[in-house]
């Protein structure tokens, strides 16, 4: 099978994340909104590509005060920079349905390079309604500071309210276009 592009199935794909919290635990967060394209190669994974868009404002760490201070200005700032993207720049297979997909990842106005570890494109099925799926997960790792995150507070006991490093994990299922 030659290339294929696919949509982003907003309803069945979600972008998670997991930051630590006064350095004793994790908070896990997610934005539900997410949408783009992503094109396969099948006989050349090289020549793939993403363009991924992830919607700030739905945001949601089942805590509503938190949310609304991840959106501010302190942080993510939703109402300046109301998407977080990414756009691959290059593709290299690293196993059987793996893949290491280099990109520009936007956050807060802000670009830096990040390398996504893919498992998948999974094997494409047929849905009840005759489209051809397929899905994929993705993870990284970045330094929030690198995207101009700085806000934090000091701790009494020593050390800040919370971490630098941020664990992505994405999980897309992806729709067929006609062709």
């Amino acid at each position: 099978m030659a290339a294929v592009t696919y949509n982003i199935d907003p309803a069945h794909s979600a972008a998670h994340f997991t930051v630590r919290h006064m350095m004793i635990s994790n908070v896990r967060g997610e934005f539900t909104k997410v949408s783009g394209t992503v094109t396969h190669d099948y006989d050349n994974p090289a020549s793939s590509h993403a363009d991924i868009k992830i919607d700030v404002a739905s945001l949601h760490t089942r805590d509503e005060q938190r949310d609304g201070h991840l959106k501010s200005a302190d942080f993510l700032d939703a109402a300046n920079f109301p998407t977080i993207e990414f756009v691959s720049t290059s593709v290299q297979p690293d196993g059987h349905h793996e893949l290491l997909v280099k990109g520009n990842l936007t956050i807060h106005g802000v670009s830096r390079e990040v390398v996504l570890h893919v498992e998948g494109p999974s094997d494409e099925v047929k849905d009840p309604w005759g489209n051809y799926r397929s899905g994929a997960a993705a993870t990284a790792k970045i330094s929030r500071k690198d995207f101009g995150l700085h806000w934090n507070m000091a701790l009494e006991t020593g050390g800040v309210l919370v971490g630098d490093e941020v664990k992505i994990d994405l999980e897309v299922e992806l729709t067929r276009r006609a062709s």
